[in-house]
């Protein structure tokens, strides 16, 4: 049985950090070639595997070290069936690359785990187009079945909860909540927007939460925003709104730059650790349940260190 597939311990006061940008930071940082931007291709051979390993062992060790919890979020972003048919993948090979990664991050866990660091396991999916594009929109039945068998997958696993990151559109992410309620399975939705604050779809980020929450009965345990810098999004946020209440994790990115920007460059934009670390801390003021932080593109272990202190500072000065 799942450890925390019953109860997700992201609940309360305790933060969880998650890793930070790994494609940016295995891509730019170690100079490893990652075709269609898919970690999960390293798992082919023992050499890959080491070298995610060693990638998320780097954070897991920093959240034990802190006495902070940690969400394992394993990299299979890109292993769905269009992608993978891409790199050749069957959907034998892509069912079974999924469970390795949950392999992976079991082994991770039992390496790193504490009382005081639990350590959730997170199946993730992304979108089955580009993230950063609104390209050809599934219809929620189109996109329930689509996602359905990664779902499906995670579920048989030891996995706690899925989750769809890099959501542009609302009817993706419901076809992902209504696929892990048929499979029974908690399921997180991250959605990321553009520099007007608003999904590539239109919607804005309250839109977004309502919407999603109305077609499928609440049943996200909880909603984050990934692949946007603080800049994008903070101006949208008014503390004490009800849907505010929903949104629990935060993976920025460092860059300020837009989606089209970003996909245009050619060299990586690290932006400012410490300042991204102090954006945080003012975000978690207007988002007080916002307890699960990371990063996403342009971000690295530095990234994650400088957000991990600026916020337990905050809790500090509130104790």
């Amino acid at each position: 049985m799942p450890k925390y597939r019953n109860n997700l311990p992201q609940f309360g006061s305790t933060i969880f950090l998650t890793d930070s940008g790994m494609e940016t930071s295995l891509i730019y940082h170690h100079g490893i070639d990652l075709p269609h931007f898919a970690s999960f291709d390293l798992m082919k051979n023992a050499e890959g595997r080491a070298v995610v390993d060693a990638y998320y062992a780097k954070h897991a060790a920093l959240a034990k070290h802190k006495g902070l919890g940690f969400v394992l979020e394993t990299p299979t972003w890109r292993a769905n069936k269009d992608w993978g048919a891409k790199l050749g993948y069957t959907s034998g090979q892509l069912a079974r690359v999924n469970r390795d990664c949950i392999e992976l991050m079991l082994d991770i866990r039992k390496r790193y785990e504490s009382a005081n660091s639990p350590m959730p396991i997170s199946g993730n999916i992304g979108p089955r187009g580009d993230g950063y594009k609104f390209e050809t929109k599934m219809t929620v039945k189109e996109a329930c079945a689509y996602h359905a068998q990664q779902v499906k997958t995670f579920a048989d696993t030891e996995a706690d909860f899925v989750s769809g990151f890099t959501m542009n559109y609302i009817e993706e992410a419901i076809g992902i909540i209504l696929a892990c309620e048929l499979a029974d399975i908690p399921v997180v939705i991250s959605f990321t927007v553009e520099t007007d604050g608003r999904m590539a779809s239109g919607e804005t980020m309250r839109e977004a939460v309502e919407k999603m929450d109305a077609a499928t009965g609440a049943y996200a345990a909880y909603y984050m925003i990934n692949c946007a810098h603080p800049t994008h999004f903070e101006s949208a946020i008014a503390a004490g709104e009800g849907w505010v209440q929903r949104i629990k994790g935060l993976r920025a990115n460092s860059s300020k730059k837009s989606h089209a920007e970003l996909d245009a460059s050619t060299e990586l934009d690290e932006g400012n650790p410490h300042e991204l670390g102090a954006q945080y801390r003012a975000l978690r003021k207007k988002i007080p349940g916002m307890t699960v932080l990371g990063g996403c593109c342009g971000t690295d272990i530095r990234h994650v260190e400088q957000i991990c202190l600026a916020c337990t500072e905050v809790e500090t000065e509130a104790a």
